[in-house]
């Protein structure tokens, strides 16, 4: 597991460290990170793009040594002169520069860092290669991922100490590339949030004990599925029973179960009525009009619970069972009032602001999916796709997300981002590398896949 920072936390790491260690230390790492990409550092031709601050210095000192390794470095600054010392001396040292002569063989942005909001973009079309980034991409928001008009997509971010936010979610964590963090000495304790690696999840998918049974490996109680869709429950159902639950129990009318039964026999179906027994719940999928019913009495049972879905409702959530919600934007909405697009600006910040007021686990679906409690305690998911961008996946992430509940009943937000991990994970092992279209099926199948990758990554 890796820290995530806000930008608040970097400052704060580093007051009272000397200014120009910091920067002889990020332009170190920054002008090997460019030697590496370039393929050596002799005749290549580099643009450093600074702006006036110390971002601007860090990239301008980084040009100096790829300079002194044999490197043709140009140097463009679209928002002026350097403001201090700091980078106005490697400045100096690159003098004359050129006017920029595209296409270079690698461009460097350090036009702006975490602490700017950036408005106009006077460095529009500058970037017109590969581009090696300083901290974070230039037009992206540090603690959102935000991204300003005109912001930079590089193709490799060095970030110096620890992960910012918004490299890691909305669109910055598409826009910063491939992300190396650079130690720089920084004393950094734990982040806002926390970015989920194997190891995390693989004691949720490890080999049973030699004495388990089917309920010792996790009872799983299904409420899903109407005429209309039985088909979610179909999904919800795999994803319990292939994230490695030991039994499912699907509540659903008898068209419904038959549907569920002629695909997976393994499942117990019941009609609805009382609650049979089990150790964590997932309702809502496909369940329509339903789905009020149907939370209120799972919710009633005090059972770890996963609402999804048309059981996505507002309400008080705050009960001693763990309550996870999986809202994607338009859920989301429903149940917060919050647009879509303003929960896309800020998505670990909405999600931790709506677990608090709602008193449950937030799991918010999306371009980054993020994982909140009412406590605080933030979790961001690395391995989503795309591709997971079709009808019903949703829904088995309902059934992982209980199937891990079940194991681990009284830690709700780590169980619902440890099954967003492997559950964006079997996505990609699905799609292949080149991509193809998936079904949710098809996630559903991968599900072990990615369990053997966690287990092996140990």
């Amino acid at each position: 597991m890796r820290g995530v920072y806000s930008v608040a936390q970097m400052r704060a790491a580093e007051a009272g460290m000397p200014e120009n260690v910091l920067i002889d230390r990020a332009a170190t790492a920054v002008a090997r990170r460019a030697v590496s990409m370039l393929g050596g550092a002799y005749g290549r031709r580099v643009l450093v793009v600074a702006g006036p601050g110390h971002n601007g210095a860090d990239a301008l000192w980084a040009g100096v040594r790829l300079r002194e390794r044999g490197a043709d470095v140009d140097v463009a600054l679209p928002l002026g002169e350097p403001r201090d010392e700091h980078g106005a001396e490697p400045l100096r040292r690159l003098r004359p520069r050129r006017a920029a002569r595209h296409p270079y063989d690698l461009y460097v942005d350090g036009v702006l860092g975490i602490g700017a909001r950036p408005g106009e973009a006077a460095w529009a079309g500058l970037f017109e290669g590969p581009t090696l980034a300083v901290d974070v991409p230039t037009g992206v928001d540090a603690d959102t991922g935000a991204a300003g008009p005109g912001a930079v997509r590089a193709d490799v971010t060095v970030t110096f100490g620890g992960l910012k936010t918004g490299l890691v979610v909305g669109a910055g964590a598409d826009l910063a590339g491939l992300v190396e963090v650079a130690p720089i000495g920084l004393p950094l304790g734990a982040g806002t949030a926390a970015l989920l690696e194997a190891a995390d999840v693989a004691r949720y998918v490890a080999e049973p004990d030699a004495d388990t049974d089917k309920y010792r490996r996790g009872v799983v109680g299904v409420y899903a599925g109407s005429a209309a869709y039985p088909g979610a429950a179909v999904l919800a159902c795999r994803g319990a029973l292939r994230a490695g639950c030991g039994y499912v129990r699907l509540v659903a009318p008898r068209a419904v179960a038959d549907v569920v039964r002629a695909s997976f026999p393994e499942v117990v179906a019941t009609e609805p009525g009382d609650l049979p027994d089990a150790d964590a719940w997932v309702v809502g999928p496909g369940l329509g009009d339903a789905a009020t019913d149907a939370a209120g009495a799972v919710l009633a049972s005090g059972v770890p619970a996963v609402l999804d879905a048309d059981a996505l409702r507002p309400g008080d959530f705050k009960r001693d069972g763990a309550t996870v919600l999986t809202p994607h934007t338009g859920e989301f909405q429903r149940l917060t009032g919050i647009a879509r697009e303003d929960a896309e600006r800020d998505r670990l910040g909405n999600a931790r602001r709506a677990a608090a007021d709602l008193g449950a686990v937030v799991l918010l679906k999306g371009t980054t999916t993020v994982v909140a409690d009412s406590g605080g305690t933030a979790y961001v998911n690395p391995t989503g796709t795309p591709w997971l961008g079709t009808a019903g996946t949703g829904d088995v992430l309902g059934g992982v997300v209980a199937a891990l509940l079940a194991r681990s009943p009284d830690d709700g937000a780590r169980a619902a981002a440890c099954a967003a991990w492997l559950h964006g994970l079997a996505a990609r092992v699905a799609a292949g590398e080149p991509g193809a279209a998936i079904t949710a099926l098809d996630v559903a199948e991968a599900l072990p896949a990615a369990a053997r990758i966690a287990l092996a990554s140990c």
